[in-house]
């Protein structure tokens, strides 16, 4: 049976009549990448301020790393490392200097801690800019610089708060593909994020959080079948073969101005075989025909939109793997 990295049950936290997390479960398997997700202000980052020891619960049982997050806070920021959403390197010095910094932290010897420091530089291509200050360096080089400090420790659980807000699309690449070397060594992604796309690249499981309550947690394909929205969308520059189209395809929706039918439903291979035999047989012919499948996306704007889900329920979680 896998261990569990993080295990929390019945967390909570409030400030002032606020509730921010209204009893949230979370397990984590060791050596996963676990995605949270949810809008501004769902409390993605009080849970990683919480599981880090930043902030305290007013409820709940929390294990991280194995240790209590109540009676042994010690033993587990000695497991984890933190990158937030804000950077914390310092401008004014070099990004040697930030790293040698970290490794005094946490009690490295003056060796140790070089021999870390040039290690860690290397693997995040920053050899070549370590003497010059950090306030020069890009946003992805400072972003990389971070997760270098958060790593100085060795630290076989981390957590990644919104790790690639404000990132070009290289760097985000870049960062993704430096998580999944972790994730391959052996080391929890515990991951906060706003780009489904990410959760979708990146995460082993994914749990969407929304006014302090898990709506839904599940492999990405899972969540993904929780929503309807499949279609095949045909579009047509013919209005003639539109109309027809549209007689012989009563449960299609349209746009008589895109002259474009949303058929429902057909995006199995049996059905969009199907529906390709049916044209035929009609002599219909589509200018365009696309697939479209539910995405994370969907899955989000289902599970917090408040007209859909004014009050949102209990959602049934995917069996654990």
């Amino acid at each position: 049976m896998t261990s569990l990295a993080i295990a929390a049950n019945g967390l909570r936290k409030s400030y002032g009549d606020k509730v921010v997390l209204d009893g949230i479960d979370l397990a984590v398997p060791a050596g996963t990448v676990f995605a949270l997700l949810g809008p501004n202000g769902a409390g993605k980052t009080t849970a990683v301020k919480i599981l880090s020891t930043l902030v305290t619960a007013d409820a709940g049982d929390v294990r991280v790393g194995g240790h209590d997050l109540t009676t042994d806070p010690q033993a587990v920021r000695a497991a984890i490392g933190v990158t937030g959403q804000f950077s914390a390197v310092d401008g004014l010095i070099t990004g040697e200097e930030n790293m040698l910094l970290m490794a005094d932290l946490h009690h490295l010897t003056r060796s140790e801690g070089r021999r870390v420091t040039t290690e860690l530089l290397h693997r995040f291509d920053l050899a070549d800019a370590a003497a010059k200050p950090a306030s020069t360096y890009s946003g992805g080089m400072k972003r990389r610089l971070d997760l270098a400090m958060t790593l100085v420790g060795d630290p076989r659980i981390i957590f990644l708060d919104e790790p690639t807000t404000g990132l070009d699309p290289r760097s985000r690449h870049t960062t993704w593909q430096i998580v999944r070397d972790l994730v391959r060594d052996g080391v929890t992604v515990f991951l906060t994020t706003q780009y489904l796309e990410e959760a979708d690249q990146l995460a082993d499981r994914i749990a969407v959080l929304h006014d302090g309550r898990i709506a839904a947690e599940g492999t990405a394909a899972h969540l993904k079948r929780l929503v309807p929205g499949g279609h095949v969308r045909l579009r047509f520059t013919d209005p003639t073969a539109y109309r027809t189209a549209l007689t012989t395809l009563p449960d299609s929706t349209h746009d008589d101005d895109a002259l474009t039918l949303h058929v429902p439903g057909t995006t199995s291979q049996n059905d969009l075989r199907t529906l390709l035999d049916h044209l035929h047989t009609t002599g219909i012919h589509a200018d365009e025909l696309t697939v479209h499948t539910p995405d994370l996306d969907d899955v989000f704007f289902a599970l917090t939109d408040p007209t859909t889900h004014p009050d949102q329920p209990d959602r049934p979680k995917e069996n654990a793997r």
